[in-house]
This record gives C-alpha cells, sequence and structure tokens, in this order.
C-alpha cells in the first residue's frame, strides 16, 4: 500500500481523489457497443467522484485468447479502440485494453493511457519491448503459471527498453485444469519491484477450460477477493463489470453487475481508511 507514483497521479490530473486511495481499472470484458461503453464509463466516473477513487476505463477492443473458435471477439479495432477512448475522453478517464501482439502496440497506443498485457504473453520479450516503446504506461498481469517474485524479468524488459512506468497485476495461479487460486503473497512480492500492484479480482476466480467451450467463474466471490486484496496492501484494484452480466459476449461468467460496483467500493473505501 503505497503512494501512487508520478506516472499515475498525472493519469488521474483530471479527478479528484483521497490521499492514499487504491484506484480502479473497471469497464466491460470487451466492447460491445457505443452505448455499453458509455453506460459503464459514465457510472465508474460518478461512483470516482463519490467515492475518492481514482479510476480508468477498460474494454478490450478485441479477444484473442478465446476457448471456442466461435466465441465473440469484437466488433473491429478501429470502431473497437476508438469507442474506448470516446468514452475516456467524454467522462474525463484514462483508458486501458490489452494487446496481443508487438504490432498492437504501436496500433492501440493512440487511443489508450496504459496498455495492458494478458497473463498468457507476459514471458513474450518482443510484446513488452514493443508496449515499452510507445512510452505508454504498461500494465502485466502476472501469468497463472509464474510465482510474484518471478516478474521481475518482466519489469526489467520493460525498463531496459526506456520505459520505467509500469503496473503489474495479480490474477490467480492455476490449480488443476479447471481453477484458480490466488496467493496473496504476491502483492507484497510484486510490490518489491518498486511498481503498483493491482489485484484482478474477476478474472482470479475463473474456471477455465471447461468442456462447453465458455469459461466458468465464481462472481459471487469477487467481494471476497478485493476486500482481502485491499487488506494486504494492494494498490489498485481491475474489476470487469457489465449491466447484465448474463448477456454479456464475453466473460460474462465472471463479471460483476454493475449495480453491486457501488456498494462494494463503500466496503472497500472504509477497509482501507482502517488500514
Amino acid at each position: 500500500m503505497n503512494q501512487l507514483p508520478p506516472y499515475l497521479q498525472s493519469l488521474f490530473n483530471k479527478q479528484s481523489f483521497l490521499p492514499n486511495s487504491f484506484f480502479l481499472i473497471a469497464g466491460p470484458c470487451v466492447v460491445e457497443s457505443e452505448e455499453l461503453v458509455m453506460e459503464i464509463a459514465e457510472k465508474l466516473a460518478a461512483l470516482g467522484k463519490i467515492y475518492g477513487i481514482p479510476c480508468v476505463f477498460k474494454a478490450s477492443y478485441r479477444k484473442a485468447n478465446r476457448t471456442s473458435a466461435g466465441s465473440f471477439t469484437g466488433i473491429g479495432d478501429d470502431l473497437g479502440l476508438s469507442l474506448v477512448k470516446k468514452a475516456g475522453d467524454a467522462f474525463g478517464l484514462p483508458t486501458t485494453s490489452d494487446i496481443h501482439s508487438a504490432p498492437e502496440a504501436a496500433l492501440a497506443a493512440p487511443f489508450v493511457d496504459i496498455l495492458q498485457i494478458p497473463a498468457f504473453l507476459c514471458r513474450q520479450t518482443d510484446l513488452l519491448q514493443a508496449a515499452a516503446a510507445t512510452g505508454k504506461v504498461v500494465n502485466v498481469k502476472k501469468g497463472q503459471f509464474l510465482s510474484g517474485p518471478s516478474m521481475k524479468f518482466a519489469v526489467e524488459k520493460i525498463q531496459q527498453a526506456g520505459n520505467e512506468k509500469i503496473i503489474l497485476t495479480e490474477r490467480g495461479n492455476s490449480f488443476g485444469y479447471q481453477d484458480l487460486v490466488v496467493d496473496y503473497r504476491n502483492i507484497p512480492w510484486m510490490q518489491e519491484h518498486g511498481v503498483p500492484v493491482v489485484m484482478d479480482c474477476t478474472h482470479s476466480l475463473q474456471q477455465p477450460n471447461q468442456s462447453s467451450g465458455v469459461t466458468g467463474g465464481n462472481p459471487q466471490l469477487i467481494g471476497t477477493i478485493a476486500k482481502a486484496a485491499i487488506a494486504a496492501g494492494a494498490d489498485g484494484l481491475f474489476i470487469e463489470t457489465h449491466p447484465n452480466p448474463s448477456v454479456a459476449k464475453s466473460d460474462g461468467a465472471n463479471m460483476l453487475p454493475l449495480h453491486l460496483l457501488e456498494p462494494l467500493l463503500e466496503q472497500l473505501v472504509r477497509i482501507r481508511k482502517a488500514l
């Protein structure tokens, strides 16, 4: 639980937030429509003001890691990216989206403030170097197969490419074939690398590799994961949210219903103050 570094404070300079607050990265799994991203971004901006939490709007412009070939991947790269930027501009929020290959770094950088590296790709040197070269903040999700201490190599790759603006995100570790568990020791361990650490409260509850071809999850435990992360000293939280997860086109089994975000934030702010 540390003070936000200057590169994050500058992202949040359009927002007023409480000292020593955690920050929140939130939004839908993927851009489904303009109406969806604008609704969620508006809600996120409003809650940030109410509770003094600096917020980042998140939405994937394209989903590359899908269980089934028939799974929804997006509405088109250019349109998806433009809608992420439009939502951020409309409500004064910094934005983020994930990239999957080195050429995508330059493609996405003009539209977002933070480039997110998916967990399965956190060891891809060319991807990390390309993201670093854009000068954007780079958020690397810890692989489900890695420990917190081993993420120092991802940090070093970005730093050696000339970029010190780094976030690491914990999202659980593989447990058998179809489950994940969270080791909260990874939060302070990754903070030892000198970067802010975020807890992904939704993807850490995935139940991947289901025979149905659709990833399962335990969204009823999102609050548990989030509260434990704040108690453990996480600098930020990552929460995917949707007005109606049951009809979401991606990761509906893991997203928090949008109307439940406010009561959860209220609890989290109280825990943070107690610390």
